[in-house]
C-alpha cells in the first residue's frame, strides 16, 4: 500500500486524490456505525468500479448450510453469516442525461475524511462530465448514536461550468445479496413497499431465521440552504423504490438533497409495527432536522471521548491510530444490549461471518470496563450466560454429559456454527476465556454480586467440561488433555498444550474457590444453583483431582513449558531469517508446510502468561518471552498485543513500540494485505490495552490497581483516563515524570511502581 494513502492526521483519517485501486480498502477504513447498525463507506452515488457493498444491522444472520466432504457426530448443521442489508444510502444523480460515476468521469479535488472527533464520514470531489460539464459534490453521512435506527445524509451538488438540470433519485433497494454469497443466494424476501409523501418503507424478511427488517427513507432538498420542494416521481419495482426528483440550477447554484435513513427491526419491534416504527422514527429525524442531528452527533462523541481518549504528543501517526481503534470500537459496540456482541469484523465485512468469538471475552473486556459505566461489560459476561443451555447442547453433541458446557468458538445465538473441525472441536480454551472474562470482571469492578446470581452457574458448567475432557496418563500418573488447537492455529490436534491445561486447572480451581465463597456470603443463591446444577461435594473432590494432576510439557534444557507436547521435535528457525518472499507464510506456504514449522500465528504460552502475569515472575517472563516470539509471526492480528504488553513488562521498550505500531496501525497501513475485507476490531481493544496495561503498566490483580508507567522514545508524553470501582483516574506520563489525578468524588487508592498512593477528589500526585 502507497505510505502516503492515509494521511496523518490527529483526528481524522483522510484520503486525497481518488486511487480506484484503494477503493475497497477505502470502503473498509471509512465505515461507520452506531451500536445497532453499521455500513462500510460505500458511495451514494452509482459506481461502476470494484466495490464490496456492505451495511450491517446488529443481531441479523441468516445460517448458511455448513459444506463439507464427510459428516461428524457432533459437526455445526450451519455457518452463520451477517447479511447484508437492504440498502438505504443510495442516490442516483444525472447531470443532464448523463449518470455520475466515478469509474467513468474525470475526477479532481477528491477528498474523503472520517472525522473521528465528531462521528461523521465526508466527502467532496469534481466531476467533469463527457460533455465538459462539472460539478462539485460535497456529502456528509453518520449513523446517529441518539437515534440507533437512524442514519443521515447531506449530498449536496453545485454547478461548476454550467447552469443546466440535475436529477437526484434516492431511493430503497431490497433486492441485496451478500459479497459472500454462494451460488447467487438470496437471503431477504421482500414482503411490502409503502411509499407516503416524503416517506420510503420496503418491509423485508430473511429466509430460515424469519427477522423482519424495515428499511425506510426520508427526503428533503435545500436550494443555496434554505427548504424548497422539488416535485418528485415514484419508481416502485418489486425489491427497490425510487424517488426521481429534478432541478434546474444557475452555475454556482448547490442544491442539497437531505436523506434520512436506517432500519426498525422485529427484535426490538412487533414485526406489524415496523412500518409503523419506521416511518416514525424518520418524522422524529426529519423534525429535529439533519444539523440539530448532526449537532447531537458531535456532542455525544464528545461524551464519549471525554473518558475514552488516549492523547500522544510528538507521534502523529500513533495518535491518529489509537483513536481511529477507539473510534471503531465505539461505533461497533455501545453496550446497551445484551443479545449483541463484538464480531471480529464489527459492521465493516462479511469475513468471519460477524459472529461472537473468544476475542470478546479475552481482548475486548478490559477496553469496555475501564471506559465505559459497568454495565457495558456485564451485559458481555450477560450474553455468555444467556446462551449457556446453547453451549451444554453442543457439549452433549460431542458427547459430554451431566451439564458439561462447550462454549462455542463461532456464534450468533449460542449454538457453535464454526465449519473447521480443527478449530470447532480442537480449540477448547475458548472455554477458559468465559471463566477469565468474570474473573477479570469481578477484580476489577469489585461487582461480585455477578457471581452469584449469573457467573456461578457458567464456571460450574465449565468445570465438568474441563473434568470430562482431561485423560488420566498412566504413562505419566498425570491428567493430560489430548487433540487440541492452542491460540496458535498454525499447529492442529496436538497434545497438551500449555495454555489450554493451564486455564483448565485454573477454572476448576477458580470455581471450587467462588463454590466456598458464594456457600458464605449468598446462601440463598448457593443453595439455588446447588439445587439447579445438581452439584455434589464428590464431584468437587473429582474436579480437584484433575486440576491438581494437571501435566505441563517442559523443557529443562531451555527452562520454559512447552507449547505442546513434541514442539522441541521441529526445526526452530528463527523469523528472522525468513525471506520477504515468505511473509506472510499464511499466502505464501501450503497448510502442510505450516503446520511441520515451528512457527506461530499468535501468542499462545506467552497468552497465558499475559493473562496470569501475577503467577510467573519478571525472570520467568523474560525467559518465556525470548523463546517464542523470535518464532512468531503475528499473522493474527490478536498477537502483537499482547507481545507489546509483555515486552513493556520485561523492559523491551523498542520492542513493545514496534509491536504497538504493528497493532495500531494494523489496518491503517494493511500490514496483512486484507484490509478490503473489513477491519479488525476485536483487535482494537488489544491495541489500547497495549498503551494502557503495556506503556501504562496498570494491572489489577487480587482487587489491587497499580501502575508501572513506561514511555517509548518517540513519544513525548502521553495520558489516558480509567474508570475504577467509580472513580476516574486521569494517567499522564512524560520523560521528566508521571502525574495521577482524580476527576470524581470517589478516593482511589492505587500503587505506583509499588509505592501506595490514596488519591482524593480533584487531587493530583506526582509521581
Amino acid at each position: 500500500m502507497n505510505i502516503d494513502y492515509i494521511l496523518p492526521n490527529e483526528w481524522s483519517i483522510l484520503e486525497e486524490g481518488f486511487d480506484k485501486s484503494q477503493a475497497t480498502a477505502s470502503e473498509s477504513i471509512f465505515s461507520i456505525g452506531n451500536g445497532a447498525m453499521g455500513q462500510r463507506a460505500n458511495f451514494e452515488e452509482h459506481y461502476s468500479g470494484e466495490t464490496f457493498q456492505g451495511s450491517y444491522i446488529g443481531g441479523i444472520y441468516y445460517p448458511d448450510k455448513t459444506r463439507v466432504g464427510w459428516w461428524k457426530n457432533g459437526y455445526p448443521e450451519y455457518f452463520a453469516k451477517v447479511l447484508n442489508a437492504p440498502n438505504w444510502i443510495g442516490i442516483e444523480i444525472k447531470i443532464g442525461d448523463e449518470q455520475l460515476d466515478l469509474n467513468t468521469c474525470a475526477v479532481s479535488d477528491f477528498s474523503r475524511e472520517l472525522n473521528m472527533k465528531e462521528g461523521y464520514l465526508k466527502r467532496s470531489f469534481k466531476a467533469t462530465m463527457n460533455n465538459g460539464d462539472q460539478i462539485q459534490v460535497e456529502s456528509i453521512r453518520f449513523c446517529s448514536l441518539d437515534l440507533h435506527e437512524i442514519g443521515a445524509i447531506k449530498y449536496s451538488v453545485t454547478p461548476v461550468n454550467f447552469s443546466g438540470s440535475i436529477q437526484f433519485s434516492p431511493y430503497l433497494d431490497g433486492g441485496i445479496m451478500n459479497e459472500d454469497t454462494n451460488y447467487d443466494e438470496v437471503f431477504w424476501k421482500v414482503l411490502d413497499i409503502e411509499d407516503r409523501d416524503n416517506d420510503a418503507v420496503i418491509l423485508s424478511r430473511t429466509l430460515k431465521t424469519k427477522f423482519y427488517v424495515a428499511t425506510g427513507m426520508h427526503i428533503s432538498y435545500e436550494l443555496n440552504g434554505k427548504e424548497v420542494h422539488l416535485p418528485k416521481t415514484v419508481h416502485e419495482q418489486e425489491k427497490r423504490i425510487d424517488y426521481v426528483s429534478k432541478a434546474n440550477l444557475n452555475q454556482g447554484e448547490t442544491i442539497s438533497l437531505i436523506k434520512f435513513g436506517g432500519y426498525s427491526q422485529s427484535m426490538n419491534h412487533p414485526k406489524e409495527q415496523l412500518i409503523s416504527q419506521s416511518q416514525k422514527v424518520l418524522y422524529q429525524a426529519a423534525s429535529l432536522g439533519f444539523d440539530t442531528l448532526l449537532g447531537m452527533q458531535k456532542k455525544a462523541w464528545a461524551n464519549i471521548w471525554e473518558t475514552a481518549d488516549i492523547i500522544i504528543e510528538g507521534d502523529v501517526k500513533a495518535q491518529q491510530a489509537i483513536r481511529f481503534n477507539i473510534f471503531q470500537l465505539n461505533q461497533t459496540y455501545s453496550g446497551e444490549d445484551s443479545r449483541l456482541n463484538i464480531g471480529p469484523k464489527g459492521f465493516t465485512g462479511e469475513k468471519y461471518g460477524g459472529s461472537t468469538y473468544w476475542d470478546t471475552e479475552a481482548y475486548c473486556i478490559p477496553f469496555y470496563m475501564s471506559t465505559k459505566d459497568k454495565h457495558v461489560a456485564r451485559n458481555l459476561l450477560q450474553y455468555r450466560h444467556n446462551q449457556l443451555g446453547k453451549a451444554i447442547e453442543n457439549a452433549e453433541k460431542l458427547g459430554f454429559k451431566n451439564g458439561a458446557a462447550l462454549y462455542p468458538m463461532v456464534t450468533m445465538n449460542g449454538e457453535e456454527c464454526h465449519n473447521e473441525w480443527e478449530i470447532t472441536f480442537e480449540e477448547i480454551h475458548r472455554n477458559g476465556a468465559m471463566v477469565y472474562a468474570i474473573y477479570n470482571y469481578v477484580n476489577y469492578t469489585s461487582d461480585y454480586k455477578y457471581v452469584p446470581e449469573f457467573g456461578l452457574e457458567v464456571m460450574i458448567a465449565i468445570a465438568r467440561f474441563w473434568h470430562q475432557r482431561a485423560s488420566f496418563s498412566e504413562y505419566k500418573q498425570q491428567y493430560v488433555i489430548l487433540g487440541v488447537t492452542g491460540p496458535n492455529e498454525y499447529e492442529n490436534n496436538i497434545n497438551n498444550n500449555y495454555y489450554t491445561n493451564y486455564l483448565a486447572k485454573w477454572c476448576i480451581e477458580y470455581t471450587v474457590e467462588n463454590l466456598k465463597k458464594v456457600k458464605e456470603e449468598f446462601g440463598a443463591d448457593y443453595k439455588r444453583v446447588i439445587e439447579l446444577t445438581n452439584l455434589t461435594d464428590m464431584e468437587v473432590v473429582n474436579w480437584l483431582k484433575v486440576a491438581d494432576a494437571m501435566y505441563f510439557p517442559y523443557s529443562e534444557k531451555y527452562g520454559v513449558f512447552l507449547q505442546q507436547d513434541g514442539f522441541l521435535d521441529k526445526e526452530l528457525i528463527p523469523t528472522s531469517e525468513l525471506s520477504k518472499e515468505d511473509r506472510p507464510i499464511n499466502q505464501k506456504w501450503s497448510w502442510d508446510r505450516i503446520l511441520r514449522s515451528c512457527y506461530i500465528k499468535q501468542a499462545d504460552t506467552l497468552q497465558g502468561m499475559y493473562m496470569f502475569e501475577d503467577r510467573f515472575t519478571k525472570e520467568e517472563i523474560e525467559k518465556h518471552f525470548d523463546f517464542y516470539e523470535p518464532l512468531t509471526v503475528h499473522e493474527s492480528s490478536l498477537s502483537p498485543c499482547i507481545h507489546a504488553i509483555l515486552a513493556a513488562s520485561i523492559d523491551r521498550m523498542p520492542k513493545a513500540y514496534e509491536q504497538y505500531l504493528r497493532t495500531s496501525r494494523l489496518d491503517l497501513d494493511d500490514y496483512n494485505h486484507e484490509v478490503h475485507e473489513g477491519l479488525h476490531i476485536t483487535s482494537m481493544a488489544g491495541t489500547w490495552s497495549a498503551i494502557v496495561q503495556g506503556f501504562g503498566g496498570m494491572r489489577n490483580f487480587d482487587g489491587v490497581l497499580s501502575f508501572n508507567p513506561q514511555i517509548p522514545d518517540e513519544w513525548s508524553s502521553y495520558s489516558f483516563k480509567i474508570n475504577f470501582r467509580g472513580s476516574t483516574l486521569k494517567v499522564h506520563v512524560s520523560h521528566e515524570g508521571c502525574t495521577f489525578t482524580n476527576e470524581s468524588e470517589m478516593p482511589a487508592e492505587i500503587f505506583v511502581s509499588g509505592e501506595k498512593r490514596l488519591i482524593k477528589k480533584d487531587e493530583l500526585v506526582t509521581v
